[in-house]
This record gives structure tokens, sequence and C-alpha cells, in this order.
């Protein structure tokens, strides 16, 4: 049997922590930061976990 193939895409996104939860960056910190205020830009700072539904799919993504 051939082994399976990690997502490239899914592996440079998502971490998963030794407990099995998987973390991702937050949205919206990339580009025009100009106009959004610093409190937006701090709360947008750090992980997030993902949700249960989407856990299960990256974990699959990603061959756990």
């Amino acid at each position: 049997m051939p082994k399976n193939k990690t997502h490239s895409g899914s592996k440079k996104r998502f971490k998963i922590t030794g407990s099995g939860k998987v973390l991702r960056e937050r949205s919206g910190k990339r580009h025009l930061l100009e106009h959004k205020s610093s409190r937006v830009t701090r709360r947008l700072t750090g992980n997030a976990e993902m949700a249960p539904g989407d856990a299960q799919k990256i974990k699959k993504l990603l061959g756990k």
C-alpha cells in the first residue's frame, strides 16, 4: 500500500497540540492595517483554537 501524503497547504497553516487540539492563526493581520485600530490588530494577535467540526477535517488533511 502507498503512504498517504500530508496536505502541503494545511501543514503550513495549522498546528496540533499534544492534547490533540488544532491551532490556527487569526485572519485579517496581513495587510491594510493602516485603517484598522490598534485594538483590532491586538485582538488578532496569537493563535486560536479550531471549532470541533472543522478540526476533524484538518486532522484528516494532516493525516492524524
